[in-house]
């Protein structure tokens, strides 16, 4: 089936935003704004006076802005200047657990109660009383994991009013002649990789994020570039939603073409072709010629298929077979453990199947060439065989497309038939079989279907001509889905 047209990479887009607006790219410059270098006079002055006052702490001068630090050329009305000069990087700090309550004057934040909250933490499940207001992160915060694994999601929010933070959680205080939301955005564009120390538990290194070098744009220009990226951004989030509603009816048509396909309601029936019933007759008499010349095993007879298992009606020049019936083969993968080779012939899984395709380059495990000889007498992938992943991710189904000799693991079945393979490929992903997959699976942790199970599974074989009709009208209308 054709694959998504509306597909596209929306946190490259994204991304792409973020650089052209830090670039002073994404939208005009304005010869009336006051420059940058006017805001930053501004800025030091109120912390100058701060100090003065003792209401922060003086801290260590921050080292000079070196040409080389500057990863481009940015307007004339723009400065470079260090994250910490236009907002300061702060700790939280985690309450005794009978301080936290269910209600409160302050709102007390984990690194988890960012999942539940979007841009603006705004849904609230723990506060903290009074006894913790000298440890508040001030409203317009923007806050981030600070420890731990949540580092590398990247996450960012701003409070909407003042509140404690867990020892997990770091903090960005905008200045108060910085536009906050533009501070959130100049603060997304960053790698947070970059700023991580340490593999077992990840964690901010503040010092070179207080230091990390980063473009001020004219407060105005600050304003107009908030407001471009959060209106780009919301136009994205609406392509999103299409796309992903769109893709949801491409998968709803695709299954209702191969219901209908099954039922033979998609092309119409020919009283001139051969009846399945004497196509199932040289399908047996030809397995039984394989059985005699001993290139096949002879397989226990199949049960007859009862009434209940058959889902709806077909046509009368149709048969309800077993998946054994008309196949000369059914067999999985190799039992043995991965191996750790690096050359030889290639050993797929499960993994490898995707969209209808063998995608090799999902995996690089081999096994030698003399492993392969003794797998191959089993396996025996040629071109046109089906596979068809039976454990873990189950029921996903390819054509053997390539003339390229590997092997697989237990994981995939592998599915041999003289019935054209594009038609036994439409039955197996078909509603009707995939809900059979399902319903015979066993496990807990990891679901499968045992080889026995799948070759008793039913479903409908039209006559030979018939099945080609049906390809080349689920072939057509794929190309239009």
């Amino acid at each position: 089936m054709k694959t998504n047209t509306l597909d596209f990479d929306a946190q490259a887009l994204r991304d792409k935003i973020l650089d052209l607006a830090m670039r002073g790219k994404l939208v005009k410059q304005d010869p009336n704004d006051e420059p940058a270098s006017e805001l930053l006079k501004k800025i030091k002055a109120e912390k100058a006076e701060l100090i003065k006052e003792r209401k922060i702490k003086k801290s260590k001068p921050l080292p000079p802005i070196t040409d080389n630090e500057k990863p481009f050329d940015l307007p004339d009305s723009w400065e470079w200047v260090r994250l910490e000069e236009v907002g300061s990087v702060k700790n939280g700090k985690t309450p005794k657990k009978e301080d936290i309550n269910s209600q409160g004057p302050y709102p007390y934040f984990k690194v988890k109660d960012m999942n539940n909250n979007r841009l603006y933490m705004n849904k609230v499940e723990s506060y903290v009383d009074e006894k913790y207001k000298n440890q508040l992160l001030p409203k317009n915060t923007i806050i981030f994991p600070k420890n731990g694994g949540a580092v590398l999601t990247a996450k960012k929010r701003i409070l909407i009013q003042a509140s404690l933070v867990d020892l997990n959680t770091g903090g960005l205080v905008p200045n108060s002649n910085i536009n906050c939301k533009y501070l959130f955005y100049l603060f997304k564009s960053l790698n947070i990789k970059d700023y991580v120390k340490g593999s077992a538990v990840p964690t901010i290194n503040s010092k070179k994020l207080k230091e990390t070098v980063v473009p001020l744009p004219p407060l105005s220009e600050q304003s107009r570039i908030a407001a471009k990226i959060a209106q780009l951004f919301a136009l994205l989030r609406k392509v999103e939603s299409s796309t992903q509603q769109y893709a949801k009816l491409q998968t709803l048509l695709k299954s209702k073409v191969l219901d209908l396909a099954m039922r033979g309601k998609l092309v119409k029936q020919d009283p001139n072709d051969e009846p399945a019933s004497e196509l199932l007759k040289k399908i047996k008499a030809e397995k039984a010629e394989l059985i005699k010349e001993r290139k096949i095993k002879k397989s226990k007879p199949l049960p007859p298929i009862t009434d209940n298992e058959k889902p709806f009606d077909i046509p009368d020049s149709w048969e309800w077979v077993r998946l054994g019936e008309i196949t000369k083969k059914i067999t999985d993968g190799t039992h043995n453990p991965p191996p750790n080779a690096h050359l030889g012939k290639q050993i797929i899984s499960a993994v490898n199947i995707k969209n209808g395709k063998i995608d090799f380059k999902l995996s690089d495990r081999f096994v030698t060439n003399l492993q392969f000889e003794k797998e191959d007498k089993r396996t025996h992938i040629r071109r046109g065989d089906i596979l068809f992943t039976i454990v873990g991710s189950l029921g996903n189904a390819a054509i053997v497309e390539t003339d390229k000799m590997f092997t697989a693991q237990r994981s995939v079945a592998i599915i041999n038939s003289d019935l054209p393979s594009k038609y036994l490929y439409y039955s197996l992903i078909s509603k009707m079989f995939q809900e059979q997959i399902f319903n015979n699976a066993k496990g807990t942790t990891q679901k499968g279907i045992y080889l026995k199970k799948l070759s008793g599974l039913v479903l409908p074989l039209p006559p030979l001509k018939e099945q080609g009709r049906i390809v080349n009208k689920v072939n057509k209308l794929s190309k239009i889905m």
